[in-house]
């Protein structure tokens, strides 16, 4: 019991850093995107290419690229890796256009931990516990208010896109699960954004990547790429190395969490009644998530 608590105690808290960086990449990728007139997709070409090429850089400078296996599991699992980042960043950004922020946030993240949920089930051939059923219904629930927009319209191509996308996610998150010897979670970040980021890169050339060289945009490239991109997948990849699966998912719903707070704080939006109540039937849900078993 020593070892495991301390063991356990690490792995969520790196998922949770991982779930506030995301959320800082909300507000950061809606700024890039007004400022600098970028398509979505071109907006997700940059996340992943600078996190790559920043990751790789950081490598290279501390020798860490010189102890990588070049084995082929490792090219598979990057491979993978990269083909996922890709299908999730496209896929989401199909749903926001077709649908909206909201229902393509809330669509994507509240499935993905239900979806893993369900192959857990599949795989282990037993039923969730009962605090892992408390803690998916009490997420779900306050994603759904949290993100609740009255009236709003819903596209069920949007829709299918944002499931998509969260089985993307899902993907990830169990292929990663799995360590590959000698492949630590920085390079899994590192050249897996790289992949992604290059089989974006055509379609995002076609919507347009010129960007103004004004100061402010520059920097708002060089932070997404680096702290809600390279530093929060890494993390991420840290927590999965002995966090559950499904705890890991709902580490996600964080960034809807955070981005929220961070669009009060920074454009002074207000968040209404049933926004906060959402915000706090989330927090209890995600305590429940990493308190109990």
């Amino acid at each position: 019991m020593s070892v495991a608590v301390p063991t356990r105690a690490r792995s969520s808290a790196a998922l949770v850093l991982a779930g506030v960086l995301w959320g800082t990449g909300g507000l950061a990728g809606s700024l890039l995107a007004s400022r600098a007139g970028l398509h979505p997709l071109s907006v997700a070409a940059y996340r992943l290419l600078i996190g790559g090429v920043i990751a790789t850089g950081y490598l290279w400078l501390t020798g860490g690229l010189r102890g990588l296996p070049r084995t082929r599991e490792v090219r598979r699992r990057l491979l993978v890796v990269g083909g996922l980042f890709a299908l999730f960043q496209t896929s989401y950004f199909a749903a926001v256009s077709l649908s909206s922020v909201s229902v393509a946030t809330m669509t994507t993240i509240g499935s993905a931990p239900v979806l893993l949920a369900v192959v857990t089930v599949v795989r282990t051939k037993e039923l969730p516990t009962r605090w892992t059923l408390v803690s998916l219904a009490g997420s779900l629930t306050g994603l759904a208010l949290l993100q609740w927009t009255p009236g709003e319209k819903v596209d069920i191509a949007g829709v299918l896109f944002a499931l998509l996308a969260a089985a993307g996610f899902a993907a990830l998150t169990l292929v990663t699960a799995t360590r590959v010897e000698g492949l630590d979670p920085l390079p899994t970040t590192a050249f897996g954004c790289l992949i992604g980021g290059a089989a974006l890169a055509p379609a995002a050339a076609w919507f347009g990547m010129a960007v103004p060289p004004h100061a402010d945009v520059l920097a708002l490239v060089l932070y997404f790429g680096v702290v809600p991109t390279a530093l929060a997948y890494a993390a991420y990849f840290r927590g999965l190395e002995s966090g559950h699966p499904v705890l890991a998912a709902l580490s996600a719903l964080l960034e809807p969490l955070t981005a929220a707070l961070l669009s009060m704080a920074v454009l002074g939006e207000r968040l209404g009644a049933v926004g906060w109540c959402g915000a706090a039937v989330l927090i209890a849900a995600l305590a429940v998530a990493y308190t109990k078993p």
